[in-house]
């Protein structure tokens, strides 16, 4: 059960990613946005695990690698395994500075993605007919760029795929991008309800994934 209230974004939550500098940059996050990904991190972990049968636990991006550059997004994730998340398929809410994503996240860290996406191409017609229109896939995690799912062909899915299969630094993320200024993004509960809904989803997508990478049930 959530025990922290989340109230939903608001544009001061965004105005962070204008702060000039890592450090002032860095505290906006940890002070404003943070506390908010806890909140939806603890409805979105249960769920999952209701819907997996599985444990899940919440990883809140630390950034801690950076030395100079600040941070033009942030996020959390929702994964199986307690230790980290970039090596399996995870569950990604996050921010860029006019836009929420809600994401099932493949990353490129991610061993046998081959086999993730071959699956896939396997099952196309059954792995798009689960996705509403409004569905989005991203090939990169650090880019805001994003394609909606019903305005691609068979074939420009199948060729996405493809590249997710055979180049090394390809990613996927399938899921929503909502605009910074969409009322849902700023009524808490509306947002953890189409998290949660989101969350259901890509639930078959996801278990697919780890059954194919050799860390499902």
């Amino acid at each position: 059960m959530t025990t922290t209230t989340f109230e939903g974004f608001t544009q001061t939550d965004f105005d962070v990613f204008t702060v000039p500098g890592l450090e002032a940059r860095m505290e906006g996050i940890q002070s404003r946005i943070q506390p908010k990904f806890k909140a939806i991190g603890e409805r979105l972990v249960h769920e999952a695990a209701l819907l997996s049968g599985t444990e899940m636990f919440l990883h809140i991006a630390k950034h801690a690698r950076r030395t100079v550059n600040a941070p033009v997004d942030t996020w959390m994730a929702v994964c199986h395994n307690k230790r980290g998340y970039k090596q399996y398929p995870h569950f990604q809410v996050g921010l860029f500075e006019d836009r929420v994503f809600i994401w099932l996240a493949l990353i490129y860290e991610l061993p046998n993605k081959q086999l993730i996406a071959q699956r896939f191409l396997d099952r196309l017609p059954e792995w798009r007919s689960l996705l509403p229109e409004p569905y989005m896939l991203s090939f990169d995690h650090m880019k805001k760029d994003a394609e909606t799912l019903c305005g691609m062909t068979e074939d420009e899915l199948e060729a996405a795929l493809t590249r997710f299969r055979d180049v090394k630094k390809a990613e996927l993320l399938i899921g929503l991008q909502l605009s910074s200024d969409q009322p849902v993004v700023s009524d808490g509960e509306a947002f953890l309800e189409l998290a949660e809904q989101t969350v259901r989803t890509l639930m078959p997508l996801y278990q697919i994934a780890m059954d194919a990478a050799g860390v499902g049930e």
